[in-house]
């Protein structure tokens, strides 16, 4: 684990908080490795990037931060570029490469998850009406199907689906930092 107290760009990380950060790295790592079906090193590299924003990473830096080989670094910095997953950028005299987040990944992931949520509410909806054509036939209200699962479903699709619109217009109209 690395604990430390580093000063980088103005940045004072204490022991505390460079153990905070490591300990996110790890659990964000974990979530990603699921979601984004990475390996484990290239999860906790994209987190260990994601944490440190748009001040960027060293490769030097992550071979060290995240205790593994400079092989192991490099080969999956390589798969997370291919994959669009993060990209780099050079300082002026400086001869390192700067590792970020790819915006353009961000909102492949919102656009990903409005096509989910789009396609899982026109089931429900779909399912909503058959229900609502079964309960004209049946006379027992008891045995009616009861919509309000479904009527709530759809609402909260609704109202997610529009906030998640908006952070993605506010992503891209302010050519966002991550």
């Amino acid at each position: 684990m690395y604990f430390c107290v580093v000063i980088l760009d103005n940045i004072i990380m204490t022991k505390e908080i460079c153990s905070k950060k490591m300990a996110l790295v790890e659990k964000l790592g974990v979530h990603l490795e699921g979601r984004e079906n990475l390996a484990p090193v290239a999860a906790r590299i994209m987190s260990y990037v994601i944490l440190t924003g748009k001040r960027g990473s060293t490769f030097d830096e992550m071979v060290e931060v995240l205790c593994a080989s400079k092989s192991t670094i490099s080969t999956h910095l390589n798969h997370l570029q291919d994959l669009k997953k993060i990209e780099y950028f050079t300082k002026t005299g400086d001869r390192k490469k700067y590792f970020i987040i790819n915006k353009d990944s961000v909102l492949h992931h919102i656009n990903e998850m409005i096509k989910e949520w789009e396609e899982v509410a026109t089931l429900h909806k779909e399912m909503k009406a058959y229900k609502e054509t079964i309960n004209e036939h049946i006379t027992d209200e008891d045995e009616k199907f009861d919509l309000t699962f479904h009527n709530d479903y759809l609402r909260f699709v609704q109202d997610a689906s529009a906030s998640i619109e908006i952070l993605k217009e506010n992503l891209i109209k302010h050519k966002f930092n991550l």
